[in-house]
């Protein structure tokens, strides 16, 4: 087992241990997740057919209207959101969601070195990042 330790900025704070769910691409939670099953919709992205649900989402930044902040809150309510989201650089749509659903966040993170299907331990108290990663993977 490799560990690698990440350090970012801390948006809201909280932890968690979760599977990653890397996307190269921002997303946007209005027309990009579905807000009745969590599942990624956007058309031609790398994520799309994946579920956000208990995952450490980690994309580059979110873009699109701010109706995606309550997206974000409405899957929380729904038990569907992220574990956690990880950001290259925090986008105010995104953090306005994570804020009001109270999932932990934390940007300023080189997210290209994590992979989907890592273990991803989450401290935004101390804005460490805790990559697990099976050495076979």
């Amino acid at each position: 087992m490799q560990q690698i330790t990440l350090r970012g900025r801390i948006i809201v704070e909280g932890q968690c241990k979760a599977e990653a769910l890397v996307s190269a691409k921002p997303l946007s939670f209005l027309g990009g997740v579905d807000p009745a099953n969590g599942k990624i919709v956007e058309r031609n992205h790398d994520l799309r057919g994946e579920y956000v649900k208990d995952k450490v989402l980690c994309f580059p930044h979110g873009h699109g209207s701010t109706v995606g902040s309550y997206v974000l809150y409405s899957l929380a309510k729904k038990k569907l959101a992220p574990k956690a989201i990880i950001n290259q650089t925090a986008d105010p749509v995104v953090v306005v969601g994570a804020i009001i659903a109270e999932i932990p966040m934390i940007d300023n993170v080189d997210i290209r070195r994590i992979r989907t299907g890592d273990t991803v331990e989450v401290n935004a108290y101390t804005g460490v990042v805790k990559v697990l990663r099976n050495m076979e993977t």
